[in-house]
């Protein structure tokens, strides 16, 4: 039994916005970030139209409000895929920590800390003469 016409290509438009949702959370992420400020007004133009689409819908234009709620999922779509572009000077994600140079191993691969010879530097740095902060 096919569908009525007038529910067919609303089963279509919810699918094609649902795979702009998920292809603007799966896709790949641009190399570069877009500026803060873009994404702000990309956002910002995505609630207007929402606004425009709830006073579309309240005075009964119901094909204006469609176009218009699809014009403003699509743009929250584009601007979710925007944000996630990285910056080469960006930390890397998954909360993992930037990784330096391993210290050189010691014979238990454990690197060890000195305490006497820090001790013994600590005092000779507190034991030394000095003037008073504000005596110059």
């Amino acid at each position: 039994m096919p569908l009525p016409p007038s529910v067919a290509w609303k089963l279509l438009l919810a699918l094609v916005l649902v795979g702009a949702i998920v292809l603007s959370a799966c896709a790949k992420a641009p190399s570069r970030p877009m500026p803060r400020g873009e994404l702000r007004r990309l956002v910002l133009a995505a609630l207007t139209l929402y606004g425009v689409g709830v006073f579309a819908s309240m005075t009964h234009h119901v094909l204006l409000a469609g176009v218009v709620y699809v014009a403003g999922i699509a743009a929250c779509a584009l601007a979710a895929w925007l944000s996630r572009g990285s910056d080469p000077e960006d930390p890397p994600r998954g909360g993992e920590e930037p990784i330096d140079e391993q210290p050189p191993p010691q014979p238990d691969g454990v690197p060890q800390f000195d305490w006497r010879a820090f001790e013994r530097e600590f005092r000779e740095y507190s034991s030394r003469e000095r003037d008073p902060a504000g005596a110059r």
